[in-house]
């Protein structure tokens, strides 16, 4: 199966130059640190502990950058007003503001590389300290005496104690963020997480100790020249490597720091008449992280205060396959159809919080809103034995009428999702698997009140289950739209195809009371090969979005396919839908 170069570029290209231009800025930062280090400011320096000053400054200079970057993928209200502001009018922009997650991550992995070089670096300039201690120069030494043990050099300074913290603290954050702990364990996750503040403060002060210093007075003492006062004794100042001579030639620069060749052939001969003065670094990494935390910090005051009233739960409806569904109503809560809310519920955890996409949207007519949940974890078993505590029958697929006490519940948002754009193309194709359904489950809501207004114009939704009942989830929905556009005459807007992955159970089919989803209902798996070449035949010459919330194996063989050529000249942009 060839790729197609258009459609490629359709759906990897945005991502493709915004990751070049990032390596690019991250290899200049590299690059121009390192040779800014091998500058004439740091000769001395540089003849003391060698090239491992600026790898370490350089590969500091990347860290610097990706902890700047790094939070601004996670200030979900930044970009869900810059993905609804008229100021991006690009689909190709709003769905690069999508693959926020993927750059927050990228921006990790990235720290955890440059802080195992940086780290690399300085536990070589601490032997070089050690064993190139000069006494000529006490101000440049950070070690005592000569060869001292490195390692009373690391904890005895204010950079190893926090450097050896930091190193601790992004390793938990790190090992708890791999797919099995966060998967398993999401506490676990979510608590090592929240560590980032911790190393932000050990960030700052790190770069305090004042350990790596330059010259500042080169104009009155050129590197490498003679001192007037004492030319006579026949001393050059400069420091000197174990077992080196006192006095350092031009020869030996040249061997050890080629990069300082033609400095050194200028300055060599020359007589001074002070003695070179070091000062430290003034500390910039508050510089560079300074104004993404302060956003970060504010976004996440904003986000609660407005999260500090909780809602008013309206029903709680218990569905097959242990899915529940919420209704809410909130003042002045408003939402579009595809977007999610974190719930906070303190009888659940004083401080875990989970995503889930709205099912139900607020209206001009109606206030209420909803999420359906499937119980699969601790959180979420916890979380539904408080909503149906009392609950005669919580199989029964019926509101819960009764007075009841619900728990306090919290939402935060709403935040955007890919599914948002659903509506912005004239064709799309929704790919759900199983409860992978719920951010199609709005916009059906939303197309059942009214389609005009929106620019799509024919929608395929498919959705594939294990389970018969599952479909119960969304079958009163799901006939009442297409009932809707049947009477509109419009019966090829909505292109339903229900797929059953397992026959077991096909003799509890949905029954007839959902006639028009019966028809509609097929045993196996979908064959995307065929149902791509009909879509591209069908809508020759256009643009389709395709929209996957399900399975690993579904979303790699959907995003494989929108790559691929075809000869219809048909378009198909991905989107992924993902929470985890």
């Amino acid at each position: 199966m060839s790729v197609h170069w258009k459609s490629w570029l359709s759906n990897e290209g945005a991502k493709h130059l915004f990751l070049v231009f990032w390596l690019a800025l991250n290899l200049w930062l590299f690059c121009g640190s390192f040779l800014y280090y091998s500058g004439p400011q740091y000769y001395y320096l540089l003849q003391m502990i060698g090239l491992g000053l600026c790898v370490s400054r350089a590969s500091a200079s990347v860290l610097n950058l990706n902890c700047c970057l790094i939070l601004l993928p996670i200030c979900r209200t930044l970009l869900g007003c810059l993905k609804g502001s008229q100021k991006v009018p690009s689909r190709k922009t709003r769905r690069l503001l999508d693959k926020n997650k993927t750059f927050h991550a990228t921006c990790g992995i990235t720290i955890c590389v440059a802080s195992a070089v940086h780290v690399g670096a300085h536990m070589i300039n601490a032997f070089n300290f050690s064993v190139n201690y000069n006494k000529d120069f006490p101000g440049l030494n950070v070690a005592s005496y000569k060869n001292e043990d490195p390692r009373k050099i690391i904890f005895a300074t204010v950079p190893g104690v926090t450097g050896v913290l930091m190193v601790l603290v992004l390793f938990l954050m790190c090992t708890a963020s791999t797919t099995a702990i966060r998967t398993s364990n999401y506490n676990v996750f979510f608590y090592t997480h929240n560590l980032f503040f911790v190393f932000y403060m050990l960030l700052i002060v790190h770069v305090s100790g004042g350990v790596l210093k330059y010259q500042s007075n080169l104009e009155g003492h050129p590197p490498g020249c003679f001192h007037i006062n004492k030319s006579a004794q026949g001393d050059i100042h400069g420091p000197r490597f174990a077992g080196e001579p006192s006095a350092f030639s031009l020869e030996t620069v040249q061997q050890y720091f080629p990069a300082q060749q033609s400095f050194a052939q200028n300055t060599f001969g020359k007589v001074c008449t002070e003695d070179p003065v070091f000062k430290p670094h003034f500390p910039e990494t508050w510089l560079w992280i300074s104004g993404p935390l302060c956003l970060y910090c504010a976004e996440r005051l904003y986000r609660y205060i407005r999260s500090s009233k909780p809602v008013t739960i309206t029903s709680v409806i218990s569905h097959p396959c242990d899915v529940i569904e919420i209704q809410m109503i909130k003042e002045d809560f408003r939402a579009r159809p595809g977007q999610y809310i974190i719930l906070h519920c303190p009888g659940v955890s004083a401080l875990e919080q989970h995503p889930f996409t709205l099912t139900m949207c607020p209206t001009d007519n109606k206030a209420t809103f909803g999420v359906h949940l499937k119980v699969v974890g601790d959180w979420t078993e916890r979380f539904r034995d408080l909503l149906l505590s009392h609950s005669s029958d919580a199989a029964e697929i019926l509101p819960i009428l009764h007075q009841r006490h619900y728990p306090s519940l919290y939402i935060d948002g709403p935040f955007g999702s890919p599914s948002e754009e659903v509506l912005n193309y004239e064709v799309s194709l929704c790919v759900a698997g199983g409860i992978g359904v719920t951010p199609f489950a709005s916009l059906l809501n939303q197309l059942r009140s009214s389609w005009e207004q929106y620019k799509l114009r024919r929608l395929y939704f498919i959705w594939v289950c294990r389970d018969i009942e599952s479909f119960r989830w969304f079958a009163d929905l799901l006939c009442m739209l297409h009932d809707k556009l049947w009477q509109e005459n419009r019966p090829d807007y909505l292109n339903i195809q229900l797929y059953l992955s397992q026959a077991d159970g096909m003799q509890k089919i949905i029954g007839e009371k959902y006639h028009a989803l019966n028809s509609r209902l097929s045993v196996g798996r979908p064959n995307w090969k065929t149902l791509f070449q009909e879509l591209a035949k069908c809508n020759r010459q256009k643009t389709v979005g395709v929209f996957c919330c399900g399975p690993k194996g579904i979303s790699k063989a959907l995003h494989r396919l929108c790559n691929s050529s075809n000869p219809f000249g048909t378009t198909f942009e991905y989107n992924k839908e993902s929470f985890s």
